[in-house]
This record gives structure tokens, C-alpha cells and sequence, in this order.
């Protein structure tokens, strides 16, 4: 019963920003033609029939059957506290370098980004913004290096949001990607390296959270290729998250390197392996959720092969609304995300967390 009441409290507390809508979400929320066929699961064979309250159930167990997938990870650590290793003053925005605690007694980096423009408390809208694969990791998200197609992070801030873009585990203080993994599993033998990264988009998310100017209602999460995916594993299981803008990441699990050992590993190519993505995006109904997808191209991971995961999710979405804040928009140029998409991007993000 009291997991039936938090997920209707989710679903009340979301409706609100779920029922305000982008002008061109009828560009994104209408599947073409032609949607590929993509064998998946059933989200609901209950004889009671689907309704919000037996949704509830089947969400918390569905919810649990990932995090038993993904393997333990110990409690996230109760202190906020940061230290700031550098501070850049720039026109409009206060960007900062800090370290914090990840896991008990591992430190991390990340840029905080925050308007300079004076806010009352709790008066904005935070992100948690999520790097794509690069050894620069967050510089260019925080706009500190590469060109301005690479610094979403820096402008989000620039639109108004308090931003804070985390380091992931695989270029934190490691040789390579398998030297970080080695690391990890040392310490986690059991648990997944997508785990790791949840975690960790977990705890800037409590980092971001404790800012005083930040709206705990209001928080997004984005990413483009590896920060995709990490955003849609942070929003599927943190619902503290609200909105989310997932570019690139691969929605279906043969879509990209899902079986890569820094994320979910080999066993979810093996036929036994029943889950799929579709149950990520209905843990994340009623809240807005946009993929963006580049179709073709080398990298290119979503396209018209990511609406059947959409569709599945759609009927948990139509428990609540006729209009769900759901779509693809697909661009159809290849892997990266363009710079002209930022205004969708941040307009997305700004109708989903308005109060």
C-alpha cells in the first residue's frame, strides 16, 4: 500500500508539467509509418486489468527487478558538503569545479554552473547534465574547452537552470575504461557498471539538490551517447528526476554496446535475458521524456528502431493523460547532437519543469 500511494503521489505531482505541453510535441509524439517489429516483454498480463493502482504494484516490482539486476551498491553517503577547486567568473554564469564524496571515502569532480542573476530560494530549475564519451569528460559539457555544440551544460545555465555535470567513473582517476571497471568490481564484484553510474548521477543529483536556489519540483536530467544512457537509467529510478532528454544513448539493448562490461555486460545478448528498455520508459510515466535520435551514421544508436520501446510504455502513460509528454525527435543526422537542437533541448526541459 505504501508504494501503491508514493507512485500515485509521483503520478499527481507529475501531471501538472506532464499536461503543459512543447508546440511541436505533434513533430515528436506520432511514430512513422512504418514502425519496425521489436519483440518485447509485456509490461501488464494481470487479470485485474491496467489501472493506475495495479500499475503501482507491478511498477515497484518491475522497479526491483532492475535494481536486483544491476547489482548492490552500498548506501549513498548523507554529506552534500563540496569543496570548490576553482572558480570561473564568467559573463552570465558562475561556473565551479568541485570535488565531492561518491562512494564512502572515493571522491569525484564535477562543474556547477549557476546564473549570476540573483534568485530567491528554491526558485529554480535544476539539471543534472550527463557527458557523452570523451577524455575530456566534463570540460566541453561545462564549456570550458571544445566548440559550442559541445557545451550544453554551460548553456542551460545560460538559459536560467542550475547545472551540475559530473565526472563518470570511467575517467576518474583510471588507466583506461577496463582499469576503471577492474576498480569497481574489486570493490562491487556483484553489481553492473551501469549501477555504478546510477549512483553516481544519484549523488549529484543529491549535490545539486542541496543548492539553495535549486526547486527540488523542478529537476531534469540530459545527456547525449553515454550521459543518454545514464540519464535513462537516473530518471527511470530516481524519481526525484521530473524531466529528462535522453540524445543518442540507444534505447533497445542491441542498438549499441549495452553489453560493453562498463554497463550491463555480455549476459543481454543471451536469450534468457528478458528485460528491455520499454520497462525504463514506463517506470519514467507520467514525466516528460524526450529521445533524440540521428537514424544513421556511424554511432548512430536511435532512430524509427526506438519507437517500438516508446510505444510499449505509452499505455502506462495514458493512465494519467491523453497527451503524454512523450516522443522521438529525429533528426536524422547521425550520432551527434546538433548544436541548432539546443533550443528544443532547453524548451523541453523549461514547459516540463514549469510550475
Amino acid at each position: 500500500m505504501t508504494a501503491c500511494l508514493a507512485v500515485l503521489s509521483l503520478w499527481g505531482a507529475s501531471l501538472a508539467a506532464a499536461e503543459k505541453h512543447v508546440p511541436w510535441l505533434a513533430e515528436v509524439d506520432t511514430p512513422p509509418a512504418n514502425v519496425p517489429e521489436t519483440p518485447l516483454t509485456p509490461l501488464w498480463s494481470g487479470a485485474e486489468g491496467l489501472t493506475k493502482e495495479t500499475w503501482s504494484a507491478r511498477r515497484s516490482a518491475l522497479r526491483q527487478m532492475w535494481l536486483d539486476m544491476l547489482g548492490p551498491m552500498p548506501p549513498r553517503p548523507e554529506s552534500t558538503a563540496v569543496r570548490v577547486l576553482r572558480t570561473d567568473d564568467l559573463p552570465d554564469v558562475t561556473r565551479q569545479l568541485i570535488e565531492y564524496e561518491s562512494e564512502p571515502d572515493l571522491k569525484v569532480q564535477a562543474y556547477l554552473l549557476r546564473p549570476k542573476k540573483p534568485a530567491a530560494d528554491r526558485s529554480r530549475a535544476g539539471i543534472v547534465a550527463l557527458h557523452p564519451t570523451t577524455t575530456e569528460t566534463i570540460e566541453p559539457i561545462a564549456g570550458v574547452t571544445g566548440e559550442p555544440s559541445r557545451h550544453l551544460g554551460l548553456k542551460l545555465a545560460q538559459r536560467g537552470f542550475v547545472v551540475i555535470c559530473p565526472r563518470c567513473f570511467l575517467w576518474q582517476d583510471a588507466a583506461n575504461y577496463q582499469d576503471a571497471v577492474n576498480r569497481f568490481r574489486q570493490r562491487h564484484p556483484r553489481t553492473k557498471g551501469m549501477h555504478k553510474m546510477l549512483y553516481d548521477a544519484q549523488r549529484a543529483l543529491d549535490v545539486l539538490l542541496a543548492q539553495p536556489d535549486v526547486d527540488p519540483t523542478r529537476i531534469g536530467a540530459v545527456g547525449h551517447s553515454l550521459g543518454a544512457k545514464e540519464a535513462l537509467y537516473l530518471t527511470a529510478l530516481d524519481d526525484r528526476v521530473h524531466a529528462a532528454v535522453a540524445s543518442e544513448g540507444g534505447l533497445g539493448l542491441t542498438s549499441t554496446n549495452w553489453d560493453a562490461p562498463w554497463y550491463l555486460g555480455p549476459e543481454v545478448r543471451e536469450p534468457s535475458f528478458t528485460r528491455n528498455h520499454h520497462e525504463l520508459v514506463a517506470l519514467i510515466a507520467p514525466r516528460p521524456f524526450l529521445v533524440i535520435a540521428g537514424e544513421a551514421g556511424n554511432g548512430a544508436a536511435d532512430g524509427d528502431r526506438s519507437w517500438p520501446y516508446l510505444q510499449a510504455a505509452r499505455p502506462i502513460y495514458l493512465l494519467t493523460t491523453e497527451r503524454p509528454a512523450l516522443g522521438i525527435l529525429n533528426h536524422r543526422g547521425g550520432h551527434p547532437l546538433p548544436l541548432e537542437l539546443f533550443p528544443r533541448v532547453m524548451e523541453w526541459l523549461d514547459v516540463s519543469l514549469v510550475k
